[in-house]
């Protein structure tokens, strides 16, 4: 089965959920399910940038297997963790690599070719 998930609560979501339990699965293997797409909101995004421990270990994994990383472009950019370019899209900046920008739209292109089974939101 392929997952993607979207992390919208803030809190511990990213912290906890995603260190502490899914990155580790991943990380070792055994997470279950073929993770295709992580999407981040609001301080969420903050987890993918450069330097973060938790944001480079899951940058690693996500380039190793393919996995997208894309932040909300309007959550990004008011964490200045985006721009607007002259298209009028975002460009990531300060963020690990492999960190893709946009919205709901972007996401469903970036994942048509490898779309996931199930949509899992924590």
């Amino acid at each position: 089965m392929k997952v993607a998930y979207i992390f919208s609560t803030s809190g511990h979501t990213v912290s906890y959920k995603l260190g502490k339990m899914i990155l580790p699965q991943l990380e070792e293997r055994r997470h279950g399910a073929e993770v295709v797409g992580m999407f981040f909101f609001d301080d969420n995004t903050f987890a993918l940038r450069k330097g973060d421990p938790l944001g480079e270990r899951l940058s690693a994994v996500a380039r190793e297997r393919g996995i997208l990383l894309m932040l909300c472009d309007q959550c990004a950019s008011e964490r200045n963790l985006a721009v607007k370019n002259e298209q009028g899209t975002y460009d990531p900046v300060g963020t690990v690599e492999g960190v893709r920008v946009g919205c709901f739209p972007d996401l469903y292109a970036a994942l048509e070719g490898n779309p996931p089974d199930q949509v899992i939101t924590l």
